[in-house]
């Protein structure tokens, strides 16, 4: 009989362990991918904005398309890029990926 209460007694408390392993784990789980994903992408995404409204007039920029040029004038969202002399362009400001030192251009 007592080998009987010994083995029930143990059963319960292996339970409780694996509650604690149940909860455990997904808690884990979320912690690791917060710091490793969601972390680190809020913080980019809020550089990226803040590069973004700080875009001035003469700016030399490079945006997603790979072209860079210098921004002629703003409006709103949108940026019009002076690509060279002759050539003018309009692009939204959120795909501008790097802003450029001044005269990069010229020593390209």
């Amino acid at each position: 009989m007592l080998l009987f209460i010994q083995a029930a007694h143990a059963a319960e408390t292996a339970g409780a362990a694996s509650l604690f392993g149940q909860i455990l784990l997904p808690v884990a789980f979320f912690a690791i991918f917060y710091f490793l994903v969601i972390r680190p992408q809020s913080k980019r995404t809020k550089e990226h904005r803040a590069m973004v409204n700080a875009l001035t007039v003469g700016s030399e920029i490079i945006f997603a398309g790979g072209l860079m040029g210098r921004i002629k004038h703003l409006e709103g969202d949108y940026a019009v890029v002076s690509l060279n002399n002759n050539t003018d362009i309009k692009v939204q400001r959120a795909s501008v990926i790097s802003v450029l030192p001044a005269g990069t251009i010229e020593s390209v």
